[in-house]
């Protein structure tokens, strides 16, 4: 993801990029997660994740193709 090359180049402490087990990330914790991007490099199935100055936690999401209505 270009977004994680950037920020990481910044000086960013990114995690690794990952994806989800069961195909979609939607918990706050760790289980799931599978290193490297999905494997079929669908869009909204890779993430990385990093926090905050200020301890907040994000998650960056790969989208290439918006879904409909969005």
């Amino acid at each position: 993801m270009a977004a994680h090359a950037e920020l990481t180049d910044r000086g960013v402490p990114m995690g690794e990029i990952f994806h989800d087990a069961g195909g979609v990330f939607h918990r706050g914790t760790e289980e799931g997660r599978v290193g490297g991007p999905h494997p079929q490099r669908t869009s909204y199935g890779s993430f990385a994740a990093f926090s905050d100055p200020d301890g907040n936690g994000w998650v960056l999401q790969k989208v290439t193709t918006r879904l409909p209505g969005r």
